[in-house]
This record gives C-alpha cells, structure tokens and sequence, in this order.
C-alpha cells in the first residue's frame, strides 16, 4: 500500500513594515511580490488609515483586498493619530508610531511565531522586538545608499559644528562622502530640510542599526557600490523594483488608466510627463506657472495632480486648464506612473525626484527636469544632474519664482540634448542588466532570500 505523501512544509512567514507613507508603502509591497516569487507567506502591516485608503483604491479600480496576491495578507493596525489627524505632517506621524504599534506588532509576531520583520530604515525603532521577541530584522532602506551613509554621517556633522542637534546649519559646507557620490550642500541634508527635532533621535537609532542582521537597499551597484560600502552593515542592492503591471495594492490613490490610451494616441518620444509624487503640495501661484509653462511649450503633456496637490485650487481652475488646453494636455489624479514611464511616447519627465521615481525613471531610460520639494529629493536632483548627467534642473529666478519661461525653455533644452538621451539610456542599460538572471541585484535577491530562509 502506498504512504500517503507528507504535507508540504509550511511556507516561511515574514513581516513587512513601511512606513505609513505612499513612496514607502510602494517599493515595499513590490519587495513583498518578490518574496511570494521565492515562496513566502507575507504579513504586510500597514496603518488603518492607510489600509482603508488602499481597499478603497483597489475598489475604484474593480478589485476587492483578497485579489491582490496569494501570500500577501494586509494587516493594519492604528497610527496613534486621531481620525481628522494631520497624517502629512510627517514628523509628527513618525513620533507617535513606536508607542501606537510596537506593543501591537510583538502581540503579532508571538501569534504567528514570526522569525523575520522586513522593516522600513523609518521604522527602525522595531529593532527593540530583536531584543523581547527574539525576531531578526531586516532594515529596508526606501531611499538612496548615499542618503543613508549621509545619515549615518550627522553624528560626526554634528560634532564638527556643521550642523546642530536641531538640524540647524552652522557652517554651509559641501558634502562629498566619496569620489562618485553626488556632493551635497549642508543645507540640502534631507533632515536639515525637514527641519526635523529627530536628529537628536537618529544619533541614537544610528547606533541601534548594529542589531539589524542585513540593510537592503532599492538601488544597484553600478550606480551606488561607493555608497553602498559606506553602510553599518553588509548592504544587499535589489533595484531597481519593478511593480507588477495589475494593480499591487500600494496605491492609495486609485489609478486612473485613461491615460494609457491617450498615449497610444500621441507621437513617439513626444510627451512631457509631470507628476510630484505624493507628498509635493504647490502654492496657487507656483501651480499657475507650472501650467502655463506646460501649455507654452507646444507639446503634448500628461500631468498628475493628485486631490491634495495644491492649496487653494479646486476643480473649477482644472477644468477651466483642461478646457485651455484642449487635448494638447491631459490631466489626471494619479497615474500608473511605471507604465507611463516605460510608454514609447513619453519623452521625459518633470520629477520631484524622490527615489522610487528617480529608480523607475532611470529603469525606463527616460530624461528628467529635476524641480524637488523636500527630505532626500535635492541629494537624488545632485545624482541625476552632476554624477549621472541624465538631466536638468528648473531653476527658481531672482525673485525665487519659477517662471512659465524657465520651465519652456527646460524643456526644449533637455529634449534637444541628444548627449542626456544617450547617458539616460546607457543607465536604463545597466539598470536592466542588474536585476535579470546573474545581474548584481539579482544575485543579492536572491542572497536576501536565502537569509530569510534561515529560521
């Protein structure tokens, strides 16, 4: 008679944790489609804020939570903000996540007897489950290598009298960490521009860094092996990520997918793409120049402005713009920004420049107008501008005003410029070669599973 055959041994369980924020939330779940790839289960754990906010995305877009992915389970606990709570002010959502999740995040890892939390470098006050629960920790890093070796860097500022503890700058220096990172100005660093009262705080969590097991990092070596050997750990480098092209719940604005069939309608290498992410907001008049540079340009464009883009400026003012510029301009609330990118027609793209559109920019080989807002986005300007050469700034005049005339004239400049176009397909080159079979990210994926392996 024959034996029956053993069940299958359960599929490894692994926490991941973003921070409670668009960008972070993104590269993360991509990580997590990964992970399912290698055979993980994967407990996603986002703030009820937000897990309602995604539910309702994917709603918009006809699917339910369940459909997001075998292996995938969305968890959500509370962010410790009361429901009218400004969740933009992001320092102040950053403070009070240890004391609204940590107790709740060990009650979880106990049930599920859970060996490993992927957790945000944001998030990094998790570390403290090493020490009570025993679970390991990987600390996934949401922007550049460069930008987290500046972080590691603020101690020794801070000493030289650069900066001080309350990220005031006291002697405007450039910084340089290495020969191929871009160079910095004092007050560029991402925490000076926040103004945040965290530095204190990251001194601290700096060292703490010691108890994570591994850093990985959405970057690869042939851009970041410099900054890559300046981190406190071995640091695996698994980017560019890529996001399934359905839908990976980790929007939470829902998509609006009008906007591929108007690029199908528009000419090769023609369309001026513009998205801020999700965090830039603009005042009435920066908006306003923004739009009359785009109609002056002549060219066909695809503008996201998302529901809280702007103070002050309702749906009135768009479709009053809409109706100016006829079907030369296309303006949505959010687009499927990875499938924009990678469009025959789209020609370049004017960026805030945070890191995960500055990774699917350079994945796609497409040229950027750099105009950053806030935190690590003038570090990864300095990437695409002076090390790179994959792009242009747009400059604020004397009077600190981005003009109309300044944003036309970019434009013509970047797209006249055959030297960008080359570089910025060279890099799309290397980032391909990066994350197929055998590339460098590739290999450290798959050296990042095979540690996850261990129980």
């Amino acid at each position: 008679m024959a034996m029956a055959a053993a069940p299958p041994p359960p599929r490894p369980r692994v926490m991941v944790l973003p921070f409670p924020a668009q960008g972070h939330i993104m590269p993360l779940m991509e990580l997590s489609h990964r992970l399912v790839d290698h055979g993980f289960e994967v407990d996603f754990v986002n703030t009820d804020f937000n897990h309602a906010r995604i539910l309702t995305a994917l709603a918009a877009g006809g699917e339910t939570g369940a459909a997001v992915h075998a292996g995938i389970h969305l968890v959500s606990l509370p962010d410790g903000m009361g429901p009218d709570g400004d969740r933009a002010d992001i320092v102040r959502l950053a403070q009070g996540l240890p004391a609204a999740m940590l107790g709740r995040l060990e009650e979880l890892v106990r049930a599920q007897k859970t060996r490993w939390v992927v957790a945000d470098v944001s998030m990094s006050w998790v570390l403290d489950l090493a020490g009570t629960v025993g679970v390991r920790v990987a600390l996934f890093s949401t922007f550049s290598a460069t930008t987290f070796a500046v972080r590691m860097r603020i101690p020794k500022l801070v000493e030289d009298g650069i900066i001080d503890e309350n990220a005031n700058v006291k002697r405007n220096e450039r910084i340089k960490l290495s020969p191929n990172t871009p160079a910095i100005d004092a007050v560029d660093i991402p925490w000076v521009r926040l103004r945040s009262p965290m530095i204190k705080g990251m001194i601290k969590t700096n060292q703490m860094f010691a108890l994570a097991d591994t850093i990985v990092c959405n970057t690869f070596h042939a851009i970041e092996s410099e900054a890559l050997a300046l981190l406190p750990k071995v640091a695996l480098a698994i980017g560019p990520l890529e996001g399934p092209t359905s839908n990976s719940a980790s929007q939470l604005w829902p998509e609006d997918p009008a906007c591929l069939a108007w690029l199908d309608a528009q000419a090769p290498g023609s369309v001026v793409y513009v998205a801020f992410g999700s965090f830039t907001v603009f005042d009435t008049a920066r908006l306003q120049e923004l739009a009359d540079g785009l109609a002056l340009t002549g060219r066909p464009f695809l503008w996201v402005v998302r529901p809280n883009f702007a103070n002050g400026v309702d749906e009135g003012w768009l479709d009053q713009f809409r109706r100016r510029v006829g079907d030369k301009g296309l303006v949505v609330g959010w687009a499927p920004q990875q499938r924009v990118l990678s469009h025959p027609s789209v020609a370049c793209f004017i960026s805030h420049c945070g890191w995960n559109s500055t990774m699917e920019g350079v994945s796609h080989g497409v040229p950027f107008l750099c105009w950053p807002y806030f935190a690590d986005q003038f570090m990864n300007q300095n990437y695409i501008c002076d090390v790179w050469g994959t792009g242009l700034r747009i400059d604020a005049d004397e009077r600190g005003i981005f003009t109309k005339e300044e944003i036309r004239d970019k434009v013509d400049q970047l797209l006249g410029d055959d030297g960008i176009r080359a570089r910025a397909l060279s890099l799309k080159r290397a980032a391909c070669e990066s994350i197929t079979d055998g590339g460098s990210s590739h290999q450290d994926l798959l050296k990042f599973v095979n540690l996850l392996r261990e129980q």
